[in-house]
């Protein structure tokens, strides 16, 4: 049976000649009936056993009445679940795009300096990294995102994929330090190339957040880059962390001011981005971090190419449940008769 053609919610039917099933115990009966041959009178010894007869002939024929009406349902029930009624919903339109994106967000234990100011209050880098990040990941509706968090060690968050709820969910849950104290930036890009250079899309896009130096891990971040230069991969790398902290001094007289981003290499992420036809940005603060976000929302535009569908969810087997209720009932009703029959 077609598609509908509206745009409202309806009720199809994939297989609708099978109400021509409907009058198939008519047809039966009237063949038996031909073919019946003629009952024996029947006879009672006296006026009394025929006055129970009659009593009991009273009783039995509502109940008759009401399993021809069970049977009649069920079989109802059973033609309408063949003809396999199907709720196929509004059109829902989805926007698709040829891009994969790769998120691996450093979780090690200095992005717990709390260096980054939000209303007028500092605030650690990760819980920053994590609201601009989410907001980020909202707006690439159609895009395929996965996400890495790395630390000393790498692991893959999330695989690639529409459920960008999920992504989110991940990375908000994602406790500093879980991965490391550490900070491997190499195999952190390693294993998201590897998770996207078998995909068929053109455009593949790591972005990596650290605010420190590959300190550990097996593979160096420029042979990393390497690879995913080789494979179409582009790469856009985040040094985050302010360049300037003033804590209190020693006796609390003054204050003392510190870089608490000594240890970025940005030269490393330089060459990561460079290799790679990608770039590389400096957050300082949490505007700054927005900004290269949006940025990139800039230079890896969503390709809005549209696809339509409609939900669909099977009721078949409403009117199934309604016939094994009929038939239940019956089976009851055909126990329960009165004794002496």
């Amino acid at each position: 049976m077609g598609g509908p053609t509206g745009d409202n919610a309806v009720i199809e039917w994939l297989w609708p000649y099978a109400a021509l099933l409907l009058p198939v115990p008519f047809i039966v009966r009237y063949l038996m009936g031909s073919r019946e041959r003629a009952q024996a009178a029947l006879t009672v010894p006296d006026l009394m056993s025929f006055s129970e007869v009659v009593a009991e002939s009273g009783v039995e024929r509502p109940r008759s009445y009401l399993r021809l009406a069970l049977l009649w349902l069920a079989w109802l029930m059973l033609v309408t679940a063949v003809a396999r009624p199907q709720w196929t919903g509004e059109p829902v339109t989805l926007p698709t795009t040829g891009r994969d994106l790769m998120l691996a967000v450093d979780i090690s234990g200095s992005m717990a300096t709390e260096d980054m100011e939000v209303a007028g209050n500092y605030v650690d880098r990760l819980s920053v990294v994590k609201s601009v990040v989410a907001q980020f990941v909202d707006a690439r509706k159609g895009d395929r995102v996965g996400l890495v968090l790395f630390g000393t060690n790498a692991y893959l968050q999330a695989p690639l994929t529409f459920d960008l709820k999920s992504v989110n969910r991940l990375l908000v849950e994602a406790p500093v330090g879980i991965a490391g104290g550490k900070t491997a930036i190499g195999d952190a890009i390693g294993l998201a190339v590897k998770r996207l250079r078998m995909r068929p899309q053109q455009d593949k896009v790591i972005i990596l957040l650290t605010d420190g130096a590959n300190n550990v891990g097996e593979v160096a971040p420029e042979k990393a880059a390497e690879l995913a230069a080789y494979d179409g991969i582009k790469i856009y790398t985040i040094g985050v962390g302010a360049d300037e902290l003033r804590l209190p001094s020693l006796g609390f007289l003054g204050t003392r001011v510190t870089n608490p981003s000594a240890d970025l290499d940005e030269g490393t992420l330089e060459h990561v981005a460079n290799v790679t036809d990608g770039k590389y940005f400096r957050a300082k603060d949490t505007q700054g971090l927005q900004e290269i976000y949006s940025l990139i929302d800039e230079l890896e535009p969503i390709d809005q190419d549209p696809e339509t569908y409609r939900p669909i969810q099977a009721l078949y087997y409403w009117p199934l449940a309604g016939a094994f209720l009929a038939f239940v009932s019956l089976l009851v009703l055909t126990l329960t008769r009165p004794h002496g029959r």
